[in-house]
């Protein structure tokens, strides 16, 4: 399908399964996440991948937010070594933790799996669970899976602003 097709048809999966994702599927997911580009492409960022039982019961303690998924990832920014814009000292970590965020939302989608966007997760919680994520900016949390037969977007999936009040011709 067309990225414009992707795009439209893409939305916040709340019901998953917990049915294994083929590791091939896993892979290509991986890799149009580290594909995103990054300010001065320092990739100051880290994706883990959470798929043990002992993991996701951890993840649990943090964010009640998995839908039934057995798969999840965390992307986290590490601000340290990322690119300063030199006139306010705007540290670029998060924004590039953000696009490698929606780069792998995409290609789950791209794969025929489900996910959404989860921000509401308890980030100290998660460090203290995960040491390995203590010196980042915790961004998102993907639970993916393949949606549920119930699954479909929310009634507010189609609402947008008109292009008319989103862009300013200058």
């Amino acid at each position: 399908m067309s990225f414009y097709e992707l795009a439209k048809t893409r939305y916040s999966c709340r019901k998953l399964t917990d049915k294994p994702i083929e590791p091939e599927k896993i892979e290509r997911i991986l890799q149009a996440a580290i594909a995103a580009p990054t300010a001065k492409n320092l990739q100051r960022y880290t994706i883990w991948k959470i798929q043990s039982s002992e993991a996701f019961d951890k993840l649990k303690q943090a964010t009640p937010y998995t839908f039934g998924s057995a798969l999840a990832f965390v992307i986290g920014a590490k601000k340290d070594g990322a690119f300063d814009r030199p006139f306010d000292n705007k540290n670029f970590a998060e924004i590039d933790a953000a696009i490698v965020a929606t780069h792998l939302m995409l290609a789950v989608q791209d794969e025929g799996l489900g996910t959404t966007w989860v921000g509401w997760f308890d980030a100290p919680k998660m460090q203290e669970l995960f040491p390995e994520m203590k010196d980042y900016e915790l961004i998102a949390v993907f639970p993916v899976g393949y949606p549920a037969e119930t699954a479909k977007p929310s009634a507010r999936h189609e609402d947008r602003r008109k292009l008319e009040e989103v862009v300013v011709e200058l």
